[in-house]
């Protein structure tokens, strides 16, 4: 384990191995070699400083994830994925956000456990990982003891993610597509899905299968929360304290590729991970025309300036269904709305 050290101000120092990390980055799979210390940028365009846009109670993640409380989430500036029909585009394309100090996000995370956070929830962390983990080392020490939740696109490298282990206790990653083409198109990432299913595959390894607490604060199972919720009132709730959700994002004139993303976690995990099949993809006409008009016109590029219609949603939910996903997330059509994109406006930081 490294050591977290302060300076003579007392303010919190980066090991030499962390920092090294930054000297020539390669903690994604961009691998863009650029010093980020000496205040390079690589494609996820953040230097080697903490950059982020919103520290706050969050009550849009899933059930578990939220609660009644709220998730305490960190919106970090930046992004390694940059996908073109991004919902925080202000922050993925480094246009909002704060700069802070390893010492103040160490305290960002113990006041939002002092708001009544269920968890602390980094969102889009990956390349900011060399500088979120003494930040949680230090602020376990002073008390924190909700569960980490890490929250990403999982264009992830393994051994940026091995850095985690045991500071994180439930994963949240996306699995986006299953196509190359459209991975590539859309992402510019066309390793995407080999990627993120080896991240996976590490992320179930670290925190095993879910665990979940009812409201009397019994640790269930799966199986075990799955009996409970349905003999609990409709307002219990069941928190997860430690596994994996992995969310896919249904994409408008995608039904193929969704099917297939669907196919791939059941066989691989069966119900050793939670599902969350999302409906809320928003077309936001300001991001799509900076974006789309780089872009050779397709039939794909055209659906994504529509949402996903209550049939599309509907099909995949039958599918998933009809092929034994039992531990699963699904959404209301009313989320797929740009009110449920927080205000990136700093606050909490």
């Amino acid at each position: 384990m490294e050591t977290i050290k302060k300076d003579n101000s007392g303010t919190l120092s980066l090991p030499e191995n962390l920092e090294k990390l930054l000297t020539d980055c390669t903690l994604c799979p961009r691998n863009c070699h650029v010093n980020r210390m000496a205040g390079q940028i690589g494609y996820c365009l953040q230097t080697g400083t903490l950059r982020a846009a919103r520290a706050a109670l969050h009550y849009w993640e899933e059930p578990c994830i939220s609660g009644t409380a709220g998730s305490g989430a960190v919106f970090f500036g930046g992004c390694s994925m940059r996908c073109v029909f991004c919902q925080n585009h202000d922050i993925a394309a480094g246009e909002a956000g704060r700069e802070i100090s390893v010492e103040r996000l160490k305290e960002i995370f113990l006041e939002l456990q002092e708001k009544g956070a269920n968890n602390i929830n980094l969102v889009t962390p990956t390349h900011f990982v060399p500088l979120i983990v003494p930040a949680l080392r230090a602020a376990k020490r002073e008390g924190l003891r909700i569960p980490i939740v890490y929250n990403t696109s999982s264009y992830e490298k393994v051994s940026t993610l091995q850095l985690l282990d045991g500071l994180v206790d439930i994963y949240l990653p996306d699995l986006k597509y299953e196509s190359a083409a459209l991975s590539g198109l859309l992402s510019n990432a066309p390793d995407y899905f080999e990627t993120a299913t080896a991240a996976i595959a590490e992320m179930v390894r670290q925190v095993g299968e879910p665990v979940f607490a009812a409201p009397d604060g019994t640790l269930l199972l799966a199986a075990q929360m799955n009996d409970a919720c349905e003999e609990a009132d409709e307002d219990a709730e069941f928190l997860m304290k430690k596994g994996v959700i992995v969310r896919h994002l249904a994409l408008p004139g995608q039904e193929a590729d969704s099917k297939r993303v669907l196919s791939y976690l059941l066989k691989t995990y069966g119900e050793r991970i939670y599902i969350s099949l999302m409906n809320q993809y928003t077309p936001i006409p300001s991001v799509l025309e900076k974006t789309l008009p780089k872009l050779t016109q397709s039939a794909c590029l055209t659906s994504l300036q529509r949402r996903l219609t209550e049939d599309e949603y509907e099909a995949l939910i039958d599918f998933a269904i009809e092929n034994g996903i039992e531990n699963g997330f699904i959404q209301d059509q009313e989320t797929a709305q740009e009110s449920f994109i927080p205000a990136f406006d700093g606050e909490g930081i």
